[in-house]
């Protein structure tokens, strides 16, 4: 028997209801479920609840529902461990997601039969040097990106940037993104960065709004190692896959580079990234 563990959207009522009605037809087939704690209450089965830490200790995979971001705290919950991925659609347009709510059961059927795939993702290994003590969490995954960004309008912050331990050149910028290839569509988009097929594997720094001349995003090798320093007089704000970790101060620094551990989401089919780019922004065949 498998255990399936759920996280949801904590503003979609539809998804809080398609978890408990799948969490009861799995018990009726004799499978186990667990969720986050506070994802448990919501649904009021508190008895299914678990630390985030513990969520993926005996799950056979991950089962998100809502949008990308829903999809982006599942995997950061599952990553280090291993664990698949299921990402339903509970919001737009998805670039992670790959079930519809009313394909879930269908979906977890072939997932238990083996009838699947895996598609893996290239995650950011985050570390941060905080002498200030302004973060305490010192290490994190991203599927899309690492931000460092100013703290209040009208101001810059200034980072300087090493490459594979080589200084590169100092940023004044409204800040700088370090993505993932899927991170491409995602904030760095926004910043006019490239999009870069989610399955490829590189590093992308794009600056935000930046005050000097160079304003391009530099396409990395997925070996690289991107070291940030907050510098100047001002403090940045960290922010991994939307999640504000704390405000840095100057001499505060974060690395970047490719984890040892990858993303794994579980595809019931041919995903056809293109498709998904040209439904996303109505591009036309001719």
């Amino acid at each position: 028997m498998a255990t399936i563990a759920f996280v949801i959207h904590h503003d979609r009522p539809e998804a809080a209801l398609v978890a408990a009605e799948t969490v009861t037809w799995l018990e009726s087939l004799g499978h186990g479920a667990c969720l986050p704690a506070d994802d448990a209450a919501r649904i009021g089965l508190d008895a299914l609840g678990v630390t985030d830490g513990d969520l993926a200790t005996g799950s056979d995979v991950v089962v998100s529902l809502g949008g990308d971001g829903t999809m982006l705290r599942a995997v950061a919950l599952v990553a280090e461990h291993d664990v698949p991925v299921i990402g339903v659609n509970f919001g737009q347009l998805g670039y992670l997601t790959d079930v519809e709510p009313d394909g879930l059961r269908v979906a977890l059927e072939r997932f238990l039969a083996g009838d699947y795939t895996i598609e893996e993702r290239m995650l950011l290994d985050v570390r941060v040097e905080s002498p200030s003590g302004s973060v305490t969490e010192e290490h994190s995954f991203a599927l899309n990106e690492a931000v460092l960004e100013k703290t209040s309008s009208g101001n810059t912050v200034r980072l300087d940037v090493d490459l594979d331990g080589t200084r590169f050149t100092p940023y004044a910028a409204d800040g700088l993104i370090v993505a993932t290839p899927t991170g491409s569509t995602a904030y760095a988009f926004s910043a006019r960065g490239p999009i870069v097929e989610p399955t490829h594997r590189a590093v992308l720094l794009t600056p935000v709004s930046p005050h000097m001349l160079f304003d391009r995003t530099l396409v990395l090798d997925a070996d690289a190692v991107v070291r940030l320093e907050v510098s100047g007089h001002r403090p940045a704000a960290l922010v991994v896959d939307g999640r504000p970790l704390g405000e840095l101060q100057p001499g505060d620094v974060v690395h970047c580079r490719a984890a040892a551990h990858v993303a794994q989401l579980v595809m019931f089919g041919p995903r056809d990234f293109h498709a998904i780019l040209k439904a996303k922004f109505g591009l036309a065949d001719r």
